[in-house]
């Protein structure tokens, strides 16, 4: 492997720095105190960090409403912070990849507020505008993720304006070349300082139909409606065929590819966002001459882990003709993987459950994308009504929480106030789970059967092991929905992986041509066991 496909393989960590560590005392995390806890990432075995937004912001989404996209809010710090937090990195060997939020910004943005002041001023075509229908009602029946209408009328203007998310959070215009050039612009600033890539946020959302036609309705009876609530939303119930994922989204990713090509050693990672979330992906990374790898959803859903739901994503993408792929099981976005796919069964409690699934995970072939408290095997945190941040949360209340319980403070220290996550005397900007402080860091780290630990030598002992970092994978028939099993590598090394995803004991056969190598080494495989054969 180049050092220029250093991302093929790699392990992931993903910091969402408003939970990950407060230096200040403030209740928030901010780029100082993830530097202090940067040696926990290089320690555990992690090859790079995947930072999530920490761009100026009035927070509406938390980040991902960006007022300028070259300055740090004062929240996580400054400039010279972020430049003291990729140095560090650097120094421990970590590549770090950066959040860019490309598809929308903030309303409070410069270029917004002078978009919507005329028509015809110099950015009046930077945000998508439409004029209403006869009746005054919007263009087109496109909705919100967030909840209602996708778009929203301004009064300065007379028109509507475009947001896929929250009202705050205006559509930028891509079809115009002026908005593409200054993207360029800012993606270069953050080469020029030294980043080694970006994970490129819900980039699908791009671009537009200029014709505004109405999505189509899905048919409930033939397609359900895909949602992750327990009852049909509204966005839900279309086809979005004109709204996001159009044929110029590709010639962009040609674009976008090509800025990196002047960078050698940087990588893209796509969040595709769609009904078709692995063939879109794969659309988004065909080739060499389109975004490195992509980061979609297909095992961040549904309410357990099978054998068929696993070999059928991973079989799916590697039959769709895309490029390098991406895996994870969890991210700021969803429900905490051991919480979603455990709790049906009362897994979630269960440290060897959590192990079993990093072990699954970091052995897919692909790229591997991993939450902070991932490695210590944290459970979704339960909030009451006043406790959330999260717009979508309210939305949804309730039916679903929000994101707001993946998002709880990170257990540092349960010796120290808020388990070491922040020295504020009062509350933080979400309460820490109480159920979270006995898995804390300083704990694990003195616990040999800890989470934690069990990642730190399952990474070491992968590092050298080829055959599960570049190797191909081929799944093998196990005929039971609780047993995942498949074989890595290339020529004559191979491995052969199996998963018991279940707490019931199962009993298979040796491989007479192999050795077990890592795990459990007899024909039963214990509760939520692992074997690795070589």
């Amino acid at each position: 492997m180049s050092n220029d496909l250093w991302w093929q393989g790699a392990v992931f960590y993903q910091i969402y720095p408003r939970s990950f560590c407060d230096s200040n005392a403030d209740g928030v995390g901010d780029l100082r105190g993830a530097i202090e806890k940067l040696d926990h990432i290089s320690a555990c075995g992690f090859d790079a960090i995947w930072l999530s937004p920490f761009y100026a912001s009035p927070m509406a989404d938390f980040g991902y409403d960006v007022t300028d996209y070259c300055a740090v809010d004062p929240m996580f710090g400054t400039l010279d912070d972020f430049d003291a937090f990729l140095k560090r990195a650097h120094a421990l060997g970590l590549k770090v990849i950066i959040d860019m939020v490309l598809a929308h910004t903030s309303k409070d943005h410069e270029w917004f507020k002078q978009s919507r002041t005329s028509r015809d001023n110099p950015k009046s075509d930077w945000y998508v505008w439409a004029d209403p229908k006869p009746d005054g009602t919007p263009p087109n029946n496109w909705m919100s993720i967030f909840g209602g209408v996708a778009w929203t009328f301004d009064t300065r203007r007379a028109q509507f304006y475009l947001h896929h998310f929250l009202k705050e959070q205006p559509q930028l215009n891509f079809h115009n070349p002026d908005v593409q050039a200054e993207i360029f612009k800012i993606c270069r600033f953050w080469l020029d300082r030294g980043v080694d890539g970006f994970r490129l946020d819900v980039i699908n959302f791009l671009f537009h139909d200029p014709a505004l036609r109405n999505n189509p309705p899905k048919d409930p009876e033939k397609e359900g409606w895909s949602s992750q609530f327990t009852k049909p939303d509204p966005y839900s119930m279309q086809h979005h065929v004109y709204d996001k994922s159009r044929p110029e989204g590709l010639v962009f990713a040609e674009k976008f590819r090509q800025l990196m090509n002047e960078y050698p050693g940087t990588m893209t990672l796509a969040e595709i966002g769609d009904d078709h979330f692995i063939q879109c992906a794969a659309d988004y990374t065909q080739g060499h001459a389109r975004y490195h790898t992509a980061y979609n959803f297909a095992l961040m859903t549904g309410d357990e882990v099978t054998a068929s739901m696993i070999r059928t994503a991973v079989e799916t993408y590697e039959q769709s003709g895309g490029g390098w792929p991406s895996w994870s099981f969890c991210n700021h976005d969803v429900v905490r993987v051991v919480t979603r796919w455990g709790k049906k069964k009362g897994y979630d409690r269960q440290p060897a459950f959590a192990k079993m699934l990093m072990a699954l995970l970091c052995s897919l072939k692909g790229t591997i994308f991993m939450y902070q408290g991932e490695e210590l095997g944290l459970t979704e945190a339960t909030l009451t009504y006043d406790q959330l941040q999260d717009p979508w949360g309210k939305y949804l209340w309730p039916e679903w929480q929000g994101r707001d319980g993946c998002r709880t403070p990170l257990p540092w220290d349960d010796t120290q106030t808020h388990a070491g996550f922040s020295q504020v005397s009062g509350t933080t900007w979400l309460p820490g789970a109480p159920e979270h402080a006995v898995m804390s860091v300083n704990r694990q780290i003195k616990d040999t059967q800890s989470v934690y630990l069990f990642l730190k030598t399952f990474l070491a002992w992968r590092r050298a092991q080829p055959a599960l970092i570049q190797g191909d994978i081929r799944f093998i028939d196990t005929g039971d929905e609780e047993v995942v099993m498949f074989e890595r590598g290339q020529g004559d090394d191979r491995r052969v992986c199996l998963f018991n995803l279940s707490d019931q004991i199962k009993t298979y056969p040796r491989f007479s041509s192999m050795a077990p190598i890592f795990g459990t080494t007899g024909e039963e495989l214990p509760a939520f066991g692992y074997q690795f054969w070589g």
